[in-house]
């Protein structure tokens, strides 16, 4: 029993990768096939516990869900300075770094404990639902060598200057590792057969690493420092509304409130070795709006999901720019629409097939491309296709591939805090560029057990 309450802490205290900002579109394998859709049609319960909870009600026995993916990610960071920047007579420079960071473990978890006959539904969950994370290599094709020597071999069309190390007036190694854990406790309440409310208490774990830290304040001889990984907990809670008419339609809405977290207290180092003073950062996780359409048959369950992602108004997230001392302020987003969609066919005995859509607008405006470079997992265009299959009465297997991409870059201009101005109050470098976009590819398993009665 340890070892396994060990594997649980190390799967859930690993990155998870957004791909709606930096929100999962969906949670668990039949959820993901749907494309995120789950809140007016609850087909699983790890779906209906993330998105709605009065839908939850829907389950008249006890069921368990887990499930876990392997995920991979492919973000490139761009960048070019014009000519003359890096001193007289220098030619432009561009280049793109890949990145490097290894696969990341996806779980969710989750529990439902219904009754035949009863007005009362109860479940449990434990998601990750938010996190990004790169790793850009410092670069290492640099008009200098060590020695501050000019490097004949100098290619300057294939040099990424973003990733110079910090004593050229780049980032170095560009390092980040954010992942949030939700852990929700639910209740159902049938208002009448076909009408439910629910309410879901929530405690959230945040943990977040950034190399360099652009939160801390520069040294004008050390530059930016590394931080450690800092650590939050946060509350929130989440209500629902749903209802389905006897003739196969479902309705349903559901409103996250904001997540409050307390600061993450950031210990921080620079790269000499020398200590860095510490500094805190507030990042909440924003209110979501999800309203849904659901449809079933014999043969089809159809979903249809819109929500509305309130970066606007959240701490970590409104906020823009820089501090009078050169520190980052926030990333400056704002708000996004997803619309999710998806589609079940049950024609195939014990063998149901899944295809959903997801669809996110970004929330990252140009002029502010270059604050996001830690965070570039935001994804337009999200396919997935899934299975199922009922082993017997008790055990069904669940399956998904999603595969997502940006649709093109996030682009803007390199920022520097010396060069803002009232005039130009980003410090945007003049015909400088800075873009980066991904590409994303998961495969999941799931199990879901039913008690026997």
């Amino acid at each position: 029993m340890k070892n396994l309450l060990k594997l649980v802490v190390v799967l859930f205290s690993s990155a998870i990768f957004a791909q709606a900002g930096h929100i999962m579109q969906g949670v668990g394998a039949v959820n993901m096939s749907m494309g995120g859709a789950s809140t007016a049609q609850p087909i699983d319960i790890s779906g209906a516990l993330q998105w709605n909870p009065a839908s939850i009600s829907v389950f008249d026995s006890k069921l368990l869900d887990f499930n876990l993916g392997i995920f991979f990610s492919a973000p490139e960071l761009n960048s070019s300075l014009p000519a003359g920047m890096m001193g007289p007579g220098s030619p432009a420079v561009s280049g793109t770094t890949l990145d490097q960071r290894p696969v990341s473990p996806m779980p969710a978890l989750a529990m439902v404990w219904g009754k035949e006959g009863s007005k009362h539904t109860f479940g449990v969950s434990a998601f990750g639902i938010s996190g990004f994370g790169v790793t850009f290599p410092q670069e290492t094709n640099l008009p200098v060598d060590a020695n501050g020597n000019p490097n004949p071999a100098w290619n300057p069309n294939d040099s990424n200057p973003i990733n110079f190390p910090q004593s050229m007036s780049g980032f170095g190694q560009l390092k980040s590792d954010y992942m949030l854990l939700q852990v929700g406790l639910t209740w159902a309440y049938e208002i009448t057969n076909n009408l439910s409310i629910g309410v879901q208490p929530t405690v959230n774990y945040a943990a977040l690493q950034l190399e360099p830290n652009p939160i801390a304040s520069p040294s004008m001889t050390l530059g930016y420092p590394v931080s450690d990984k800092a650590s939050a907990i946060g509350y929130g809670a989440q209500f629902g509304l749903f209802y389905h008419s006897d003739g196969g339609v479902k309705l349903g809405v559901s409103y996250k409130t904001e997540q409050q977290f307390s600061d993450l207290s950031f210990s921080n180092t620079y790269l000499d070795g020398s200590a860095a003073p510490a500094v805190d950062f507030k990042m909440n996780y924003p209110a979501i709006l999800s309203v849904g359409l659901g449809y079933s048959n014999d043969m089809f369950d159809l979903a249809v999901d819109y929500r509305n992602v309130d970066y606007a108004n959240t701490d970590g997230f409104a906020e823009k720019g820089w501090t009078q001392t050169g520190s980052v302020k926030g990333f400056g987003w704002k708000n996004i629409n997803i619309l999710s969609a998806g589609i079940q066919f049950k024609g195939i005995k014990k063998l149901p097939l899944r295809v959903g859509y997801t669809y996110s607008s970004n929330p990252i405006d140009p002029e502010l491309a270059f604050f996001s470079t830690p965070a570039t997992a935001v994804i337009k265009n999200a396919f997935q296709f899934g299975f199922g299959y009922h082993i017997d009465d008790n055990f069904t297997l669940n399956g998904v591939y999603h595969h997502g991409t940006s649709a093109g870059d996030t682009s803007g201009k390199m920022l520097n805090p010396m060069m803002a101005s009232p005039t130009n109050p980003y410090g945007a470098i003049p015909g400088s560029k800075v873009s980066y976009s991904m590409t994303t590819d998961m495969i999941m398993v799931g199990l879901t057990y039913k008690f026997k009665k």
